[in-house]
Parts: structure tokens; C-alpha cells; sequence
């Protein structure tokens, strides 16, 4: 017979969840060199410049990781620290629009340079909205109910970055983050009726916005009507479906995919995940599957176990933030829901999505250090330590009375 005994908080970290990130890191690290290596050499003059640039970026994120694994959280959320990083993520969110320092591609406005890089801002709120949510919900959880002094605050404040992010002609990743904004809402302990109310607002308006751009309505009636404009609209997510069946059970081997280099528009980048299919079949997409689902599962366990509100709304919304990525862009290669441009976290070229993704990471791992440890210890044991809890506080009160 056994029994759980609480012991204390843990300082170490949850070593299980950091080996996932790490594999999972080194697989997408693999599928890039072998699907950017051929595009960089005719585009870029170099085979090995996307891969430089994401080790590059990879180190930048480990770095990054190591700090805000170790960083003191009830720091983080005291005083005014949620909100700074608030100010900061919208002050770059504006960088876009700036003359000189926005960078515009294929009519989107959604990035800016600084020393010769780029940075997508958008990447950066995915981070930032769960440490302010989770610090708002945390101290006012007393007043969960009340409209005006917790619900509406922070929604108002989503809602400004899915304003801006829209503005850079970025809907989708938008309307990705108001979605898992949402979810911290109902973890928080929200009422339904609330979620009723935004969905009555938002929905004719983002029925509108996607009728007032051409190419959103295209995209939409693209995936409403698969046989229109195939060498199109549609022949992006053709391509990449028609790639993916190539790989058939065991794939074609590490490298030796054809087409992914013929016929995958940005397969380094958002359609990835085609190549990484072709070359490992259906075999390698459930181990693709696999670890995403024991990352996920380490997160949550760790979100879970956390000591406190704060913590656990944090890490559930970290980990849904990372994982529903994943999900949506599968999703969008293997033609489920209309082409959007997001990044498969880990396995897409972008020094934006990696570095935030570790941070996010590094913050998960903070969270498990502070988990409540579980020991397993014998019935006896506990029977015993009870037995000599109760004689010393006897002989306690023995010795008051003398």
C-alpha cells in the first residue's frame, strides 16, 4: 500500500518537458536544411543561409530561455511589470507602419528591420498576452464577475493588438490570438454569457473585413470551391497536399524529396511540414504527432501543478498558444481550413517564431520548478510519522503545563 506525501516545492525542473523542446527542435532543425538547402542556393546564393540564420536565432532563443527559466516570476507579475511589457509590445507593434523601419512583403506590413534583421511584432504578443492575462486575472479574481473592473479591461487591451495586427494585413494571426485570448477568459473563470455578448460583436465584423479584402474573399472561396483556379489561388495548398501523399507509409529518406523543391511555394517557411510528410511519410507524421502530443502533455502537467492561479493560467496559455500553432498550420497544408501565412513553431524558418517559442518554453520550465513533488512513500511510513507528530505535540503540551 502506498499513499502521496507532499513534500515542499521542487527545484528542479521538469526534465521531461525540456527534452521534448529539445527533440522537437533538432527534427525541425533537420527538416529545414533539407528543404530550404536547394531554395537558398538558387535564391539566396548560399544553400546553407537559412539554416545559419535559424541556428543563429536558435542560439539567441536558448539564451533567452535559460533567463526566463530562472527569472523570479512574483516578480514578473508585481507592480507594474505586465504592463511595461504591454507598452513595449505595442510600441513595436507600430514599428511596421514607421517609414524607413517597417518592411512590407507581398502587401502586408508586418514586419520591421533593425541592423539588417527583421522582427515580426505579432510573434512577440502571443508571449506578452499571456503574462499580462494571467497577472490581471490572478489579482482580481475576487471580482471575476464585475464587467468594468476585469473582464472588460483586458479584453479592450486584446482587442487593441488584434486591431493593429489586422492593420498589418495579418487576419488570421489575429484572429489566432483572439481565439486563445478567449481560452485564458474561460480558464479564468469567465461566464459563458460573456462569450456569447463578443461573439455577437465580432463575428459580422469579421465576416466583414474578410469581404472588404480581395484577397482574404479569394482565399475563403478558394477552399469553399477546391476545383477552382487550381494553378491559382489554390495551387499553394494543391501542391502541398499532392507532396504530402507523395511520402506514402515510410517517406522518400531525409533529403531525397523532389517535390518539395518543384512545386511547394515557402515550403522552408509556413509549409514545412509538406516536406517534412514527403520525406518521412505517414510513419514520420505520427511521430511528428507523438511529440507534440508528450510536449503538450508535459505542459499541461506542469500548468496543472503549479502553486498558484497566476502559474497555472500562464503555463495552460503558453502551452495552448504553442500547441494550437502547430495544429492550425497543419491544418492549413493538408488543406483542412483556408491558406494563411503561420509558422509551424520549431520546424519553420523565422527568428521571430523560434525565439518567442523558447521564451514561452523557458517560461514553462520556470513554472515546473515551483510545482508542488509528489513522493510516494509506504502506508507504514505515513502511520509512523503520524504516530511520532501526534507524541511530540503531547509532549508540548505536557511541558506547558509544567
Amino acid at each position: 500500500m502506498f499513499t502521496v506525501k507532499k513534500k515542499g516545492r521542487r527545484l528542479h525542473p521538469d526534465h521531461l518537458l525540456i527534452v521534448s523542446l529539445f527533440l522537437l527542435t533538432g527534427v525541425g532543425l533537420v527538416t529545414l536544411y533539407s528543404s530550404s538547402y536547394m531554395y537558398a542556393q538558387n535564391f539566396l546564393e548560399d544553400g546553407l543561409y537559412l539554416i545559419l540564420r535559424q541556428l543563429m536565432f536558435l542560439g539567441l532563443g536558448f539564451v533567452l530561455f535559460m533567463v526566463v527559466s530562472h527569472i523570479n516570476l512574483d516578480w514578473v507579475r508585481s507592480g507594474n511589470i505586465p504592463a511595461l511589457f504591454v507598452l513595449f509590445s505595442l510600441a513595436l507593434c507600430v514599428l511596421p507602419f514607421v517609414p524607413g523601419v517597417g518592411v512590407v512583403k507581398n502587401g502586408a506590413a508586418r514586419w520591421f528591420s533593425i541592423g539588417g534583421e527583421t522582427f515580426q511584432p505579432s510573434e512577440l504578443v502571443k508571449l506578452v498576452l499571456p503574462i499580462y492575462l494571467a497577472y490581471i486575472f490572478d489579482k482580481k479574481q475576487a471580482q471575476i464577475d464585475s464587467l468594468s473592473k476585469t473582464i472588460l479591461p483586458p479584453f479592450l487591451v486584446s482587442l487593441l493588438f488584434v486591431m493593429l495586427i489586422i492593420l498589418q494585413n495579418n487576419f488570421f494571426t489575429a484572429t489566432f490570438i483572439m481565439a486563445n485570448v478567449l481560452v485564458v477568459f474561460f480558464l479564468a473563470g469567465v461566464k459563458i454569457r460573456y462569450f456569447i455578448s463578443a461573439f455577437v460583436v465580432m463575428l459580422p465584423i469579421a465576416i466583414l473585413l474578410v469581404l472588404t479584402k480581395e484577397h482574404r474573399f479569394i482565399r475563403i472561396f478558394s477552399y469553399l470551391n477546391d476545383g477552382w483556379d487550381p494553378h491559382g489561388a489554390g495551387y499553394q495548398v494543391r501542391a502541398s497536399i499532392m507532396t504530402i501523399a507523395s511520402g506514402r507509409l515510410w517517406g522518400k529518406g531525409i533529403g531525397q524529396g523532389l517535390r518539395k523543391l518543384a512545386s511547394v511555394p515557402e515550403v522552408q517557411s509556413d509549409f514545412i511540414f509538406a516536406s517534412f510528410s514527403e520525406e518521412t511519410g505517414f510513419m514520420g507524421v505520427l511521430l511528428f504527432y507523438a511529440m507534440f502530443a508528450f510536449f503538450a502533455w508535459r505542459g499541461y502537467r506542469v500548468a496543472l501543478k503549479a502553486p498558484d492561479m497566476y502559474r497555472q493560467l500562464l503555463g495552460f496559455s503558453l502551452v495552448t498558444m504553442i500547441v494550437s500553432q502547430a495544429l492550425c498550420n497543419i491544418a492549413v497544408v493538408s488543406g483542412s481550413i483556408p491558406a494563411t501565412g503561420v509558422p509551424l513553431p520549431l520546424f519553420s524558418a523565422g527568428g521571430s517564431s523560434l525565439t518567442t517559442t523558447f521564451i514561452s518554453a523557458g517560461l514553462l520550465v520556470n513554472i515546473s520548478r515551483t510545482s508542488e513533488k509528489n513522493e510516494f512513500v509506504s502506508s507504514e511510513e505515513v502511520k509512523f510519522e503520524r504516530k511520532r507528530e501526534s507524541r511530540s505535540a503531547w509532549e508540548e503540551v505536557q511541558n506547558a503545563r509544567l
